[in-house]
């Protein structure tokens, strides 16, 4: 049972180096080919289990966002290994353009998913998903029609957060599956609180990460994860065109049936980003406490944070976070193939600014 008088944990603002981590190893597949091809390339490398009526768990983003996933890049992945899949997504807990279940249609037809199916997954309710062992929560509240899936992908956009320091695989998916009403709320919102935004650090971290937990447990041995390091503002895609402008270098996609190693792996290239490449990043994550989100999945038997990393640009050499970053040249220009020419700006949720 979950304990009504829980306390958060702490020291999500310090970073673990990895050689101070014990425990097993999980194989984490890399490329740095950031192109259609390389997501397809690495989506082999993890798409056993991916079986039956397959969900595409994806950060569709706010009107005209310019930092999200590559459309092309989605549909490419959809047309030639998941011709059947549907992608999903459910409303948000702030008021944008995916707040109703309309406009949230209307959002997606502009940011050009229209390729295939998109499910949002809450438009007609929610359900319940037991949380096992949850100090927080004995159940979370996700979209109504997240169960009527075999398979769950969660193809992620790493990126900074406001209020999770980063957003990686687990903000994807415990954010993501929420409902927009009743689930965001439970991991936001402090009972009877008038401040939406009233519950962040240690605490936020853990709600989210029992919310995950809900749903990769649900699809056990159905689940795989993909990380894109790339257009990395230290916003989430849920800031639109309100994002912070993006200063840390692209790097290339991650990939693991294990979501605490990917995670892991990337926050452990930030710091090994050379020149600063990763100041504004750590900036973000250390002060919001994020990198509770993952000793949390440690202490909830949710993964490793040690790995071995598998370069599959190079016969399969294995590679370290500093072999990876080593020759990223802090003097970068982002990716520019998500501008919107003359787009307008619609203001998004910013709890620090509140």
């Amino acid at each position: 049972m979950a304990d009504k008088h829980a306390v958060p944990g702490t020291n999500g603002n310090l970073y673990v180096p990895y050689e101070q981590r014990t425990g097993e190893k999980s194989v984490v597949f890399f490329t740095r080919d950031l192109s259609p091809e390389g997501l397809k390339k690495i989506y082999d490398r993890v798409s056993a289990g991916l079986t039956g009526k397959v969900a595409i768990k994806l950060h569709t983003g706010e009107a005209e966002g310019p930092n999200i996933i590559p459309r092309p890049w989605v549909k490419s992945l959809y047309a030639d290994r998941l011709p059947d899949a549907t992608i999903v997504e459910t409303n948000t807990y702030y008021r944008g353009s995916r707040y109703t279940t309309e406009d949230h249609r209307k959002t997606l037809e502009v940011n050009g998913w229209t390729f295939c199916p998109v499910d949002i997954m809450d438009a007609d309710g929610v359900t319940a998903l037991p949380v096992k062992d949850g100090k927080w929560f004995d159940e979370m509240h996700v979209g109504k029609t997240l169960p009527e899936y075999d398979s769950l992908l969660a193809l992620t956009h790493f990126k900074g957060h406001t209020m999770g320091g980063f957003g990686g695989s687990n903000k994807n998916i415990g954010i993501g599956c929420a409902d927009g009403r009743i689930g965001k709320k439970e991991i936001h919102t402090v009972v009877g609180s008038s401040n939406q935004w009233s519950i962040g650090t240690e605490e936020f971290m853990e709600r989210m990460t029992e919310s995950t937990k809900s749903v990769i447990d649900h699809f056990a041995g159905h689940v795989s994860f993909i990380n894109v390091m790339r257009n990395m503002s230290v916003d989430c895609d849920c800031a639109g065109c309100e994002a912070e402008p993006v200063v840390t270098p692209d790097v290339g996609i991650l990939a693991s049936f294990d979501i605490l190693a990917v995670d892991n792996v990337c926050m452990d290239i930030i710091y090994n980003l050379p020149g600063g490449g990763g100041k504004a990043m750590i900036e973000r994550v250390e002060s919001r406490h994020g990198l509770r989100q993952l000793s949390y999945m440690k202490e909830m038997g949710m993964g490793n944070d040690l790995y071995t990393i598998i370069d599959i640009d190079h016969d399969d050499a294995v590679v370290t976070a500093a072999d990876i970053t080593k020759d990223i040249a802090p003097e970068w220009q982002p990716d520019t193939f998500n501008t919107f020419p003359g787009r307008n700006k619609v203001p998004m949720y910013d709890p620090a600014k509140k």
